[in-house]
């Protein structure tokens, strides 16, 4: 190159980097997240989504909304899933799962793709069912939230609540009303998080919940906290090299404001006692919750998904949801999209915007499906030749 032409040359830099900036710049004024146009990870391996997946879904912990994504995922890219037995709606819960819970095993060579329906946890035999590859992460939410939760919903179920007017009530005394010979029967009044993860919910001991603890750790390699619910869908999407719209959701099986019970500052902290293994169980991956998104997506660029995550939200709720809220059970015209009604509970649904087209329609429906009947819509998707799950929904 001639001393002549390195002016040129210069200037050509000059440019080449102003152009970068402005677009930079550009980007960053029409609220557009550059990860999310590139891969997330360097490689060939960041072109593909994790989708061999086997989430542990917990009880009162916004798990139904995670379903609900999986079971989206799995229509999207045309998996399969480990789906109930006959007309079982749960494998196996409250006993520990066995392979013969999920229907097909043998005949499908005992592998699926995705696993994510009510189960309590042992891992040898999700191991049988699941390819080797499969990514793990379950869903914890704080005991106090979590118990009140599940006093309304299995009030007329649980023992433990039947005799109690209100959980401040049962937390006065709880061993007035708690047997531990029933301990089937009454595993959501007391470490039900614990139980899920196949662990003696009655059990204590520093020991036993340190290397508890440290087993979770090993085989999960995510737990999500629901109280920061769009924090841990960014954190999962980010994880599993997925999009945005993969993690996009509606609130589901979630209660109206009237059925839900406030705890005395009193008994909330007796909830930390009376459900210990829960409470150490929550602050321990509470920490690596924030721990990893530091680590995998960092602090500036979470708000920005979070934003991003919202925003694509309300945009969806606009396009399908009629008056843009959850709607009680007397209120839901299609029964199609009615939720199961538990306990005390008031579970809210949604009603549909009229006149959707066929595709965006399709679409709306998944969304806002309770899981109940998603799971028997993908059964029947799975095994067209088996009698159809019977829905029961009181």
């Amino acid at each position: 190159m001639s001393l002549g032409l390195l002016p040129e040359w210069r200037y050509f830099r000059i440019i080449v980097i102003l152009l970068v900036l402005f677009i930079l710049l550009l980007g960053s004024f029409l609220n557009t997240q550059v990860s999310l146009l590139v891969p997330l990870f360097s490689g060939q391996e960041s072109f593909h989504p994790v989708t061999n997946i086997m989430f542990l879904k917990t009880h009162k912990t916004a798990s139904s909304t995670v379903m609900n994504i999986l079971y989206r995922f799995t229509e999207k890219r045309n998996l399969t899933v480990a789906l109930p037995a006959g007309q079982l709606f749960h494998l196996g819960y409250p006993w520990l799962f066995l392979t013969k819970y999920v229907e097909g095993f043998k005949d499908l060579n005992g592998t699926f793709n995705i696993m994510c329906n009510h189960l309590r946890f042992n891992p040898t035999e999700v191991e049988k069912v699941m390819p080797n590859n499969t990514f793990y992460f379950s869903i914890l939410r704080n005991p106090v939230a979590q118990l009140e939760s599940a006093f309304v919903y299995y009030k007329g179920y649980v023992p433990a609540f039947q005799k109690t007017k209100s959980l401040n009530e049962f937390l006065a005394s709880p061993l007035k009303y708690y047997n531990e010979t029933l301990s089937i029967k009454n595993i959501y009044a007391r470490n039900n998080m614990w139980f899920d993860f196949g662990y003696d919910n009655n059990r204590r001991g520093e020991g036993y919940v340190r290397d508890a603890i440290r087993e979770i750790q090993w085989r999960f390699q995510l737990i999500l906290i629901s109280d920061y619910f769009d924090e841990s869908m960014v954190l999962l999407r980010n994880t599993l090299r997925w999009e945005l719209d993969d993690v996009v959701y509606f609130k589901l099986n979630s209660r109206s404001e009237k059925s839900i019970q406030n705890l005395t500052r009193e008994n909330r902290e007796r909830v930390k006692e009376w459900c210990a293994l829960d409470w150490e169980l929550y602050r321990h991956f509470n920490r690596t919750f924030w721990q990893k998104l530091r680590a995998v997506v960092g602090l500036k660029r979470l708000a920005r998904e979070v934003a991003l995550l919202r925003e694509r939200q309300r945009e969806l709720m606009d396009v399908c949801i009629q008056d843009g809220r959850p709607k009680n059970k007397t209120q839901i015209k299609d029964a199609n999209l009615k939720p199961y009604q538990s306990g005390e509970a008031d579970i809210l649904g949604y009603n549909l915007k009229q006149h959707l087209d066929n595709e965006t329609l399709a679409r709306c429906q998944r969304m806002v499906m309770p899981e109940i009947q998603y799971m028997a819509h993908l059964y029947s998707q799975q095994f067209p030749t088996n009698p159809p799950k019977k829905i029961r929904l009181q």
